[in-house]
């Protein structure tokens, strides 16, 4: 079995330049699917991309039933971001989130608490709804966020041949376009060339000053990276307060995915390669 250790990395040793993600020029939809087909990683983007292009596209996607994921469309950049579900990028995710499913109970929370949203395409209403984006793995309490309309508040991100970079767009995207009401997203970077997996925890934080709206908070709200583990020695916690949007209760603790939980699920991932 192969070993695995931990080590926190500074975020700039993570960044590789070197790597550039696949980007191809809108003409038609019928060229957009056949580029699709060729691409052998997890990701392609797509620049020109008008907005009624973008609805076209969604509806030959139906049509054709293709399975591919809307990673993110930026309708004022033009600019559409395609996942494509390999094996590595579906276990990178999958496995990832059910553990903290799993952890709920653990943690004082019922497991039936919970609300998958899945990969659920959700639009940017302050945007004027020409954004969207389908995450890989998202949920949100039920006691809150059911609706079809409430954005999730954990969110998991997956990328094999997708590049940091991109995976930390992605990030940025779902805290500003959920208008903040996303408040973890959690990035898990397969990265073969290194042999290792990164998973990088981010939630949003803002000065604090006496007096000020809501609005303005909003306003001064930054990503800040949590935590940056590979796999690992070590364990990686994620506040029930930000997934629940209250404090934990008094039989409640933080939601812990263990060492071994890791050690396993690299497993898992290398077994896709």
């Amino acid at each position: 079995m192969s070993r695995f250790t931990s080590s926190t990395i500074p975020t700039s040793a993570l960044s590789d330049p070197n790597h550039e993600d696949p980007v191809i020029n809108f003409t038609n939809t019928q060229d957009l699917f056949e580029a699709i087909d060729c691409v052998s990683g997890d990701i392609l983007i797509v620049t020109n991309v008008s907005p009624s292009s973008f609805v076209e596209i969604e509806e030959q996607r139906t049509i054709r039933r293709r399975k591919f994921r809307w990673c993110r469309y930026q309708a004022e950049a033009r600019i559409l971001v395609i996942t494509i579900p390999t094996s590595v990028h579906e276990v990178l995710h999958t496995q990832l989130y059910g553990e903290y499913i799993e952890q709920l109970p653990a943690s004082g929370v019922p497991r039936n608490a919970w609300f998958h949203k899945a990969a659920t395409c959700f639009r940017s209403n302050h945007r004027g709804g020409s954004d969207g984006g389908e995450g890989d793995s998202s949920g949100a309490p039920k006691s809150q966020r059911l609706g079809p309309r409430d954005w999730p508040t954990l969110v998991i991100k997956a990328g094999a041949s997708e590049s940091l970079n991109q995976l930390r767009a992605d990030m940025r995207w779902w805290f500003a376009a959920s208008n903040h009401d996303v408040k973890i997203v959690i990035l898990a970077k397969f990265d073969q060339r290194q042999s290792r997996i990164i998973l990088e925890k981010w939630e949003e934080q803002g000065a604090t000053r006496h007096g000020a709206t809501t609005a303005r908070l909003a306003a001064t709200l930054q990503p800040v990276l949590q935590q940056t583990i590979t796999i690992i020695r070590d364990a990686t916690t994620t506040p029930v307060s930000l997934l629940f949007l209250r404090d934990p209760g008094p039989l409640e603790k933080d939601v812990v995915i263990s060492v071994q939980f890791l050690q396993q699920y690299a497993e898992l991932v290398w077994s896709q390669v």
